[in-house]
C-alpha cells in the first residue's frame, strides 16, 4: 500500500511539472524569439491568462478557469501562470546545493493577510471598472512575467546571440549575425528589474506571497479554491506531526500542529504529499461540506449547512461579477472623431502617443492595455516601444509607435492577434490598410529641398498610400505635399527622413483612429508586342 501511495503521489507532482513545462516553455520562447521562429499560433496560450481574460471580456475562458479551480484547485497557479511557474524556478534554483531544512523545507506557517490581499482585489476592480488599470499594471502577473521576458531575457538572449556570432565568424562561419536590440527603453528595462527583484525577493523568503498577497488573480481564484471539489487533506490516524509537510509548503498554508490546510492558498503544487513520510496528507475528493476532520455525523453523509450556503454564496457572487467583467471589457466602435490635419498649429514638444492600429482610441487604450509588451516583441518592424514618463503617468509602459527608426507595416495585422486583452483589435488586411491612426504633418522649414535647395523625395518614395507626393517648387525641384485624407499615420516617410535632430515630416497621432478610403489601384493597361519587342 506505502508503494502505491508513493506512486501515486509522484505521479501528481510529476504531472503538474509537465503541465508547468508545457504551458511556461512556449511563453518564455515567445517572448525572447527574435527571429520570429516560433509559429503565431501558441500566442494562445497568453489569452488563457486570468486577468487578460477578464479584460478582453473572455468569459468562456475565465468560467472555464473558474471551473478547474472548483473542481482542481489553484492549478492556474501551479501549472498555467508564467508568473507562477517563474517563482517556482526561483525556489528550485535557490535550493540547489542546500539541504532540506535550509532550502526546500524552509517555509512555516503564517497566517494569511486578508485584509491586504482582498483589499487589493477590491480596489483593482474597482478602479478597472471606472477605466483606471494602473494597479492592473503593476500587479498582474501574467504582465509582469512578459516585462521580465522583453526587457531582461530577450536582450540577455540577443546579446548571447551576438557573442556567439562573433566566435563564428572568427572560424569563418557565417551560420548567425549580429541582430541590434531596438525594443528596450529605460523605462521598460526598471520595470522589468522591479518586477524580478520583486519575485525573488517574495520567493526566496515566503515562496508564493506575491501570489496570495499582492496578486489580483490569486485573491480572485482564492474566492473560489476554499471550495474546490478535489483537495489536499490529512488522515489524522496517520500523522505523526513530523511537519514536514508545513516546511515544504510555499504557500505557507499547511498547520501541521493543528492539522489544517487553508484551501484558499494552497497552490495544489504536491509538495506537501511528497514530503510526507507516512502518507497521511492525500489529494482526494473532498468536497466542501465535509469537514477536515471527520465527524460521526459526517461518516454518515450529514451535511454542514453553512459550509454548504457558504459554497453556492461563493458561487452566486462570481456569477454576479460576469456583468462586470463584461462592462471591464466593453468595446468602442471606431469612433468619428476630429483629426488632426496638416494645417493645425502643432505643438511639436507634447504630441499625444501614436497607439498601435487596433487600439481604437487613446483612452480605450490606456484603460484595457496592462504593459505585458508582446506586442513590442512580435512587432515585425519593430515600430512599437515601451512608453516612459513623456506621455504621462497614466500611459507610462504602454506601447507606442516610435517612427524614428521604423515605421508600421503597411498590410501587418500582428499586434492584434497577439493581444490578449484585446488593447489592439485584430483587424484583417484590408481593414488594417484603411486604419488612420495619425497624419503626417509637413514642416517646410526643415525639409532639405527649402533649406539646401536640393533634391530629396524619400518620404514621397516610402509612402504606401501615396498621401505623400512632390510637387513643383523651384526649377526643376519637387517638395512634399500631403493629402491628408489618404495618409494613414504608417510613419514611412517619417522614419526615412534624412533631416536630424527633427525630421521635416512628423506622424501626428489622432487621439481617436479613423477609417479613411483605400487607395485607388492603378489600371494596368496591356500591351501588345509586336515581333520580339524590341
Amino acid at each position: 500500500m506505502k508503494q502505491t501511495g508513493k506512486k501515486q503521489v509522484n505521479h501528481l507532482k510529476r504531472l503538474r511539472a509537465s503541465l508547468a513545462i508545457l504551458f511556461f516553455v512556449p511563453i518564455l520562447l515567445y517572448f525572447v524569439d527574435f527571429t520570429s521562429a516560433l509559429p503565431q499560433e501558441v500566442h494562445t496560450l497568453l489569452h488563457l491568462q486570468i486577468i487578460p481574460a477578464v479584460l478582453s471580456g473572455a468569459v468562456g475562458i475565465i468560467v472555464l478557469q473558474f471551473i478547474l479551480v472548483i473542481v482542481f484547485g489553484r492549478i492556474y497557479c501551479s501549472a498555467i501562470c508564467p508568473a507562477g511557474i517563474f517563482q517556482d524556478i526561483i525556489n528550485r534554483l535557490f535550493c540547489i546545493g542546500k539541504k532540506k531544512r535550509k532550502g526546500a523545507w524552509r517555509f512555516s506557517y503564517h497566517k494569511p493577510l486578508n485584509i491586504l490581499r482582498y483589499l487589493l482585489l477590491t480596489v483593482t476592480v474597482v478602479t478597472a471598472v471606472f477605466g483606471i488599470t494602473t494597479l492592473v499594471v503593476w500587479l498582474d502577473p501574467y504582465s509582469n512575467f512578459g516585462r521580465v521576458a522583453t526587457n531582461l531575457f530577450r536582450p540577455a538572449v540577443m546579446w548571447g546571440n551576438n557573442i556567439l556570432a562573433d566566435v563564428l565568424m572568427r572560424l569563418e562561419n557565417y551560420s548567425l549575425y549580429h541582430v541590434t536590440i531596438h525594443t528596450v527603453t529605460k523605462a521598460g528595462l526598471v520595470s522589468g528589474i522591479i518586477a524580478i527583484t520583486v519575485f525573488v525577493a517574495l520567493a526566496v523568503s515566503r515562496g508564493r506571497l506575491f501570489c496570495n498577497t499582492l496578486c489580483p488573480a490569486g485573491a480572485l481564484l482564492s474566492l473560489v479554491s476554499r471550495y474546490s471539489i478535489f483537495r489536499i487533506s490529512f488522515d489524522e490516524e496517520v500523522c505523526n506531526n513530523c511537519g514536514n509537510c508545513e516546511r515544504s509548503c510555499k504557500a505557507e498554508a499547511i498547520d501541521s500542529k493543528n492539522m489544517k490546510i487553508d484551501t484558499s492558498r494552497c497552490v495544489t503544487c504536491f509538495n506537501c504529499t511528497s514530503a510526507c513520510t507516512k502518507k497521511s496528507l492525500r489529494y482526494r475528493f473532498r468536497p466542501p461540506f465535509l469537514k477536515d476532520r471527520p465527524s460521526v455525523a459526517d461518516k454518515a453523509g450529514t451535511v454542514k449547512s453553512g459550509s454548504r450556503r457558504s459554497f453556492f454564496a461563493t458561487g452566486a457572487t462570481i456569477a454576479a461579477s460576469l456583468p462586470v467583467i463584461s462592462t471591464i471589457a466593453q468595446y468602442s466602435d471606431l469612433p468619428d472623431g476630429d483629426a488632426v490635419t496638416a494645417e493645425d498649429n502643432i505643438d511639436y514638444k507634447n504630441l499625444p502617443p501614436v497607439t498601435p492600429p487596433g487600439s481604437v482610441d487613446l483612452e480605450r487604450f490606456k484603460d484595457k492595455c496592462t504593459g505585458c509588451h508582446i506586442c513590442v516583441v512580435r512587432c515585425p518592424t519593430q515600430v512599437l516601444r515601451p512608453a516612459g514618463f513623456q506621455y504621462g503617468f497614466d500611459y507610462l509602459l504602454r506601447p507606442h509607435c516610435a517612427f524614428e527608426s521604423s515605421y508600421c507595416n503597411y498590410e501587418c495585422t500582428v499586434c492584434g492577434e497577439v493581444c490578449p486583452v484585446h488593447a489592439i483589435r485584430r483587424l484583417d488586411k484590408e481593414e488594417k490598410r484603411t486604419i488612420q491612426v495619425g497624419i503626417a504633418t509637413f514642416n517646410i522649414s526643415r525639409c532639405i529641398v527649402y533649406t539646401e535647395g536640393t533634391d530629396c523625395g524619400a518620404c514621397s518614395e516610402h509612402c504606401p498610400t501615396q498621401a505623400v507626393h512632390m510637387i513643383p517648387y523651384e526649377g526643376t525641384l519637387t517638395i512634399p505635399q500631403v493629402e491628408a485624407e489618404l495618409c494613414i499615420g504608417c510613419g514611412g516617410c517619417e522614419s526615412i527622413c534624412p533631416v536630424r535632430p527633427h525630421r521635416a515630416i512628423v506622424v501626428v497621432a489622432n487621439n481617436e483612429h479613423r477609417q479613411v478610403a483605400p487607395p485607388e489601384e492603378e489600371e494596368v493597361k496591356e500591351y501588345e508586342i509586336d515581333g520580339f519587342g524590341f
